[in-house]
């Protein structure tokens, strides 16, 4: 769509840097692009790939803890997990990425689950506990991970909105304007150069 400016040669100038402006910054936000898709796929795999572990141990650790119930009391594996003095603070930090704020977790973890006495309780229940123990990492390295892939997805659905609108309405207007000023200005000059020979061609006659 042709932009509603008046065909003049200062236009024209003016047009010229603007769509010089756009492809440049259309260039950089394509090469931003790409490299949000790159590091997106990158945190998809290192997701996968935390979710597969924690899934298996997980898994291992409900094989030990079905075992453990079977064995004792439900009363006594109660109290045993009431007993944990386990803590987990965590400080929220941010760092950026292409511009765009990525939260970090620095956890302090501190105490143990296994803070019951030994005698009355299986020791299924300590390796249980221990595997779960071992996941608190990996669980919160991948609720970290999982937000900045949700941010990451909402700039690139940004950035391809603004590659689009440069790509597709931008940049055409802005050429499809620039010809259309070519256009009108040749036609002005040929105006003017059928002009001057008419009145050379007059003065010519006198």
């Amino acid at each position: 769509m042709r932009l509603d400016i008046p065909p003049t040669r200062m236009q024209l100038l003016r047009l010229r840097r603007r769509n010089i402006i756009a492809r440049r910054g259309h260039k950089l936000l394509k090469d931003k692009q790409d490299e949000l898709v790159r590091k997106i796929m990158e945190l998809v795999k290192q997701i996968q790939d935390l979710r597969l572990k924690i899934e298996e141990e997980l898994n291992a650790a409900y094989s030990f803890f079905y075992f453990a119930s079977s064995k004792q009391a439900l009363s006594v594996t109660e109290e045993a997990l009431l007993g944990s003095d386990k803590k987990i603070e965590i400080e929220y930090h941010e760092e950026r990425i292409f511009n765009v704020r990525i939260p970090k977790f620095i956890k302090k973890i501190s105490g143990t689950m296994l803070s019951y006495g030994f005698l009355n309780t299986s020791g299924d229940l300590d390796l249980a506990l221990r595997r779960i123990d071992n996941l608190l990492e990996g669980l919160l390295k991948i609720a970290e991970l999982e937000k900045a892939l949700e941010i990451l997805a909402v700039e690139i659905e940004k950035t391809r909105r603004r590659v689009n609108a440069l790509e597709f309405i931008l940049i055409p207007s802005i050429e499809e304007t620039i010809k259309y000023i070519n256009l009108k200005l040749s036609e002005i000059e040929r105006s003017d150069l059928t002009r001057l020979m008419r009145v050379k061609e007059i003065l010519g006659k006198r």
